[in-house]
């Protein structure tokens, strides 16, 4: 049976006493990002597409009918309506009160969620409570990615799975496409710095001019038969306009980024207390999942 959902609005100030591991401004720019692009004018199909590249190496059969579990950095419930209908019980965990009110209208039809306002270092879940969590597209944004990922570990049972995208840094690509990010992330520190109405402006320019001509090139090549990924962006391929727009957003309106190297994702999860660490076979890269150990102690 489905349990009533609840609602956590207590603020970050109130939850027990730790560090703070939130960049404000960044949370402000993703709150801004979700009430903009919801998941009102995503077509269904799409979505689970872009869902399955996630969710491909998680173990759905290893979970419990009832299982219990959280979504750490949930943003505006994308990826939680997946999850929902298939557990007993989903915590959806977010540093910004705006993402959390479009994640509210997205889930609106599960009672089995709730909502927590919080920082992922101090969620207020148990520890060793949970039978999974998962992680998608939030971590590389967090000030102290290891500090948020040992906090994520700690509230899972021995054994539990935990699922985690982050940027893939571009390792064992040419010298154009390492240049070409180091290029991008000079036009992100600009272009995030700019007043919100402008960035939007610029952002939705960027996927007109840049995402959406390289995502038809991708394709164009793809369809003759050839290999599309030496092509930037070609995993927009087969994506809209909206999402190319979030996608731009996303990738240029936020001031903190990390990348990582496929041995630094190990490090970063084994370190963290997660064994059996496996990556997905496609992109997004990087898409890996791992089990708390057993025989570890999760520090703080």
């Amino acid at each position: 049976m489905a349990r009533p959902r609840i609602d956590e609005e207590r603020p970050m100030s109130d939850q027990p006493e730790h560090p703070r591991n939130v960049d404000d401004r960044v949370v402000e720019a993703f709150g801004d990002e979700w009430s903009r692009f919801g998941n009102e004018s995503l077509d269904d199909e799409e979505l689970r597409e872009m869902f399955d590249a996630y969710a491909s190496v998680f173990p759905w059969d290893d979970l419990p009918s009832d299982a219990v579990g959280f979504d750490a950095g949930c943003g505006s419930g994308r990826w939680a309506r997946f999850f929902a209908p298939r557990v007993g019980r989903l915590i959806c965990v977010d540093a910004s009160a705006k993402a959390l009110d479009v994640a509210r209208r997205t889930l609106m039809g599960y009672d089995n969620v709730e909502f927590r306002h919080e920082d992922l270092s101090a969620m207020g879940i148990a520890d060793g409570s949970c039978d999974f969590g998962y992680s998608l597209g939030v971590l590389h944004h967090i000030p102290d990615t290891e500090d948020a990922t040992r906090a994520c570990i700690r509230k899972l049972k021995p054994g539990a799975p935990f699922l985690v995208y982050v940027y893939y840094d571009l390792e064992g690509v040419g010298v154009v496409r390492r240049s070409l990010l180091t290029v991008a992330t000079g036009l992100r520190m600009l272009i995030s710095r700019l007043p919100r109405q402008i960035r939007h402006l610029v952002t939705d320019l960027l996927a007109l001019v840049l995402y959406l001509p390289l995502a038809r090139l991708a394709r164009s090549v793809e369809q003759s038969g050839r290999n599309p990924s030496r092509i930037p962006l070609f995993q927009y391929r087969h994506r809209s306009f909206y999402v190319m727009r979030s996608g731009a957003l996303d990738r240029f309106g936020t001031r903190l980024e990390k990348r990582y190297s496929r041995t630094e994702v190990i490090e970063l999860l084994e370190g963290s207390g997660l064994t059996d660490v496996t990556f997905s076979d496609g992109p997004p890269w990087w898409v890996a999942v791992g089990r708390r150990s057993a025989n570890r102690v999760v520090g703080s």
